[in-house]
């Protein structure tokens, strides 16, 4: 029983800390500023509900996903890495902020978001998606593959609570608290987008040196 509550415990706070739903958050923010808090909500379950189902497929059959398309974690990185950099200059230029949209165009808006970039990358990123094909091999049990599904649903359900949050924090930092916040993000985003970038990239060419 100690030994499950251990594995539950390593898997709530890996998830946790590569989903980062902190992080994940002010993305979320300048993206959903000018939706309505109804509009909000529905992007911020549909990115968590379509972010879990993408972790949990490929905590199943990851490894056999990715012989047969020959993709590696690597890529993965780098490719997130580059979507980041793009999302974090964006942020940085303010070019996120002021989506004024229709009513007929809310509907297809919330779900592009919701999509991407809210679910891939930044909820079934590279990280996540490592961190459950490692586990669910390290599992080896149907108790412990239960404990670390749990604790996935957990991390998300407490994500989705976090983007639900950020209606307030919007209405308390006001238009310019919002442009402050953003721009900062952006650069926190770039800066993470270039270590994913070269961690991906450095074991590439560690086997084209060898």
């Amino acid at each position: 029983m100690n030994e499950l509550v251990t594995f539950g415990i390593l898997a709530f706070t890996s998830f946790f800390t590569l989903i980062n739903p902190l992080g994940v958050m002010p993305i979320f923010m300048t993206m959903s500023a000018d939706l309505t808090p109804e509009d909000r909500a529905k992007t911020a379950k549909k990115a968590c509900i379509v972010g879990l189902i993408i972790i949990l497929l490929f905590a199943l059959s990851g490894q056999l996903l990715f012989r047969f398309f020959g993709i590696s974690v690597n890529s993965f990185r780098i490719v997130g890495g580059v979507i980041f950099f793009i999302m974090g200059m964006d942020m940085l230029q303010a070019r996120f902020t002021k989506v004024k949209l229709k009513d007929s165009e809310v509907k297809k808006y919330v779900n592009d978001i919701s999509i991407t970039p809210m679910a891939i990358p930044m909820i079934a990123g590279p990280g996540a998606i490592t961190n459950a094909i490692v586990l669910m091999e390290d599992a080896g049990s149907i108790d412990r593959v239960m404990t670390l599904i749990f604790a996935l649903v957990m991390v998300v359900l407490v994500t989705y609570f976090i983007l639900l949050s950020s209606s307030r924090i919007i209405k308390t930092l006001g238009e310019t608290g919002n442009n402050v916040m953003m721009r900062l993000m952006g650069l926190i985003v770039m800066v993470i987008a270039v270590e994913f970038f070269f961690s991906g990239l450095k074991p590439i060419l560690m086997d084209i040196i060898k």
